[in-house]
């Protein structure tokens, strides 16, 4: 099943300003100011305004978006563009329920769930429990399996179900904004700390799945069209605003087996690039060449 994906080193070689937020005594002094809610939520306001929209054109440039897998629109405000439409045609979507496919375009990365409940995100360990804000839950996923899609600036910022089912729990986590950007996990828990969402579903092919998701520095608005009822299978489950983000798979033991060219990544320290769509595993007890 293996796909030959497109890869990037998962590195501390991110922006000076992370940097210099994370790693210079000052920086962290101006992290913990901007962090609070009045300054995330005038970041919000700017961003929803027609006064952003000159932000738009050197966004396209910046990270080489590819304009036409999108909509046309006329957009009133950066978070207007941030969240635009993608065309059905740009994204292939397999008919085939046993195979596992990415909720949304992303950098991946997968880890098993080990007995001492901890998560594990390039090199640094994170309690299960904390990130669902419930230990009995965190116990039905134990020896299970955590795949993370972290989303970048230049990613459509959708998300999706991925299989149909019914929704029997969710539950909003309110936490203090941080960067979900990999030079933050040595220096913040920052999965305990980033406002989430968590949605539990029953799936009619990969047994109980948590999604999570999980919010950015300053704005990093989750934004979740349903939180019970039934799912299908590619419905559109949500969006971030501005800000890159995350979407974790939580999966039960024995339920799904994740692309081995992902997990070899993974352990080579290397994120798997994808698109929403992409077959990424597939149940467990099916095979397919």
């Amino acid at each position: 099943m293996e796909k030959y994906f497109k890869t990037k080193p998962i590195s501390e070689k991110d922006s000076w300003s992370l940097h210099f937020l994370y790693k210079n005594p000052i920086g962290r002094i101006i992290l913990k100011g901007i962090i609070q809610p009045p300054f995330t939520k005038a970041a919000g306001v700017y961003l929803n305004s027609s006064l952003s929209k000159g932000m738009i054109k050197r966004f396209i440039k910046k990270n080489n978006l590819q304009m036409g897998e999108y909509e046309p629109a006329t957009y009133t405000s950066f978070n207007h563009f941030f969240m635009r439409e993608i065309k059905p045609e740009a994204r292939l979507l397999t008919q085939n329920k046993a195979f596992l496919n990415a909720p949304c375009d992303s950098k991946v990365t997968a880890y098993p769930i080990d007995e001492n409940q901890l998560f594990k995100v390039k090199h640094s360990e994170y309690n299960l429990a904390e990130l669902l804000g419930s230990t009995s839950l965190a116990e039905e996923w134990q020896a299970g399996c955590a795949v993370i899609f972290r989303l970048t600036p230049d990613d459509y910022h959708h998300y999706y179900f991925i299989d149909k089912g019914t929704i029997i729990e969710h539950q909003k986590i309110a936490g203090i904004f941080h960067t979900v950007q990999p030079i933050a996990i040595h220096n913040e828990p920052v999965f305990s700390r980033n406002a989430r969402e968590v949605t539990v579903i029953e799936t009619e092919n990969f047994g109980k799945v948590a999604q999570i998701e999980v919010g950015a520095l300053m704005v990093g608005k989750i934004k979740n069209l349903k939180n019970l009822g039934s799912c299908q299978r590619f419905e559109k489950k949500g969006w971030f605003e501005f800000g890159g983000s995350t979407v974790i798979l939580l999966f039960q033991k024995n339920q799904v087996k994740i692309d081995s060219e992902i997990e070899r990544n993974t352990e080579n320290n290397l994120e798997t690039i994808v698109k929403f769509g992409q077959i990424i595993g597939e149940k467990l007890e099916e095979t397919h060449e």
